[in-house]
């Protein structure tokens, strides 16, 4: 009797609905990104219609950095252009110092701006915003005390 009861039932499956999730009209998609380096630190930005606002890591600027030239470095690039007034960039960066960090995400907004439009790379260039700081630092070398010091030499 068991057996002629569990090959009756019948299983009901409920319908499977899509969600809804695009807004019509409103397109939040990126549409150029960019990767700067400094040192250890990397970042990728994404550019998107916005009010110019820039985003680090889901925080704002202001809130990720608390130094005014870090934020002056990484506001640089994004100021120069006028027409990014109607963009917002997205930005997550990783290793490295604050300074790196800055830096880093100038050279990567530098390189989104460039990736949307190339007749831009004229006037960054001239600014410096473009050009890549490839200086790290140097590794220990064995039988020295570090990069270039050697250890006190005693005659006697």
């Amino acid at each position: 009797m068991a057996q002629a009861s569990a090959s009756t039932k019948k299983t009901v499956k409920a319908p499977v609905t899509k969600k809804n999730t695009k807004v019509q009209g409103v397109s939040n998609k990126p549409f150029a990104q960019g990767t700067g380096r400094r040192k250890s630190a990397v970042a990728r930005a994404w550019l998107k219609k916005g009010n110019g606002q820039i985003t680090v890591n889901g925080r704002s600027l202001e809130e990720y950095f608390t130094v005014q030239t870090a934020l002056d470095a990484c506001k640089a690039s994004f100021n120069l252009i006028p027409m990014t007034s109607g963009m917002s960039a997205e930005v997550n960066v990783v290793g490295g110092g604050y300074t790196a960090q800055a830096d880093a995400i100038q050279l990567s907004i530098a390189r989104a701006l460039l990736q949307f439009d190339e007749t831009l790379k004229p006037e960054l260039r001239k600014n410096g915003y473009i050009t890549v700081d490839s200086r790290v630092k140097e590794r220990k070398k064995y039988g020295q005390k570090a990069a270039r010091r050697k250890f006190q030499f005693t005659k006697r």
